[in-house]
């Protein structure tokens, strides 16, 4: 009897091998037909202006697919990334501009921060008071056995404090406008830095006789007094009428604090 079992088997393989190449035949063909539709799609909606809109019908037919074709339709419908060799899209969608800002504005460099306010000007020391912010005056005098004491005022006119110190000048002035022979002495006293608010006052105790002393049988009276505050060279001028004898001396103590003696 014929053995036809080994041709039956070569028969076989062929066949299956023929049909096992249609088949991948058969595969590569619907997988480019599929990836070619996906394209057409997507370059459609790119065109329009709206590739997550227009691409979402396509997408659901991919998905059903391969997922490698499912894995190249998120690369490519990924926004803001352009595929190589292309340009990017002008995409008009108010989401992406969003998505654009707030990335700007998370690279974007630190703002310096807020200057701190300016720290409030320390107040200026006071300056030493100038004679146009000052104002003279003789205070009540003290009078007994042919002397005379009395406190000769400075007052801080000024809007801002003020000090003084040491000695003032003093010209005695006769009725006619006349200078009068004055010597100042100054009393060994020493002299200390007082400052004065504005409205307050210091004061500097003047002394002289109205007794004539050696050859005088009288005494000159003044009329005016002009004051030469320390250290400054402009005077001020106040009425004093007084007899003052010794040859026109008065003595002076140095500034000090309060207006009475």
């Amino acid at each position: 009897m014929l053995d036809v079992s080994p041709a039956l088997s070569g028969a076989n393989k062929t066949l299956r091998s023929g049909i096992q190449h249609g088949m991948e035949r058969t595969n590569r063909t619907a997988r480019v037909v599929t990836v070619s539709a996906v394209a057409a799609s997507l370059a459609f909606s790119t065109a329009c202006g709206s590739v997550d809109a227009r691409t979402s019908g396509a997408a659901s037919a991919v998905a059903r697919t391969t997922p490698a074709v499912q894995g190249a339709r998120e690369r490519v419908t990924a926004p803001g990334t352009p595929s190589p060799g292309t340009s990017s899209p002008g995409i008009s969608s108010p989401r992406v501009a969003a998505l654009e800002t707030a990335a700007r504005a998370a690279t974007a460099p630190a703002a310096a921060p807020a200057a701190a306010p300016a720290a409030a000007a320390a107040p200026t020391a006071p300056s030493r008071c100038r004679t146009g912010a000052l104002r003279a005056r003789i205070g009540m005098s003290d009078a007994g056995a042919g002397q005379r004491y009395a406190p000769l005022v400075l007052t801080n006119t000024g809007s801002r404090s003020c000090w003084v110190y040491g000695f003032v000048g003093l010209i005695m002035i006769d009725g006619n406008g006349d200078a009068l022979r004055t010597r100042t002495r100054r009393e060994s006293v020493h002299p200390s830095r007082v400052t004065l608010r504005p409205g307050a006052g210091a004061h500097a105790r003047l002394h002289w006789t109205v007794v004539p002393t050696g050859k005088e049988t009288t005494c000159p009276t003044s009329a005016r007094l002009m004051i030469i505050p320390p250290d400054e060279v402009a005077h001020l001028e106040i009425p004093f009428d007084a007899m003052v004898c010794g040859d026109g001396r008065i003595d002076v103590r140095p500034m000090e604090p309060g207006t009475r003696l």
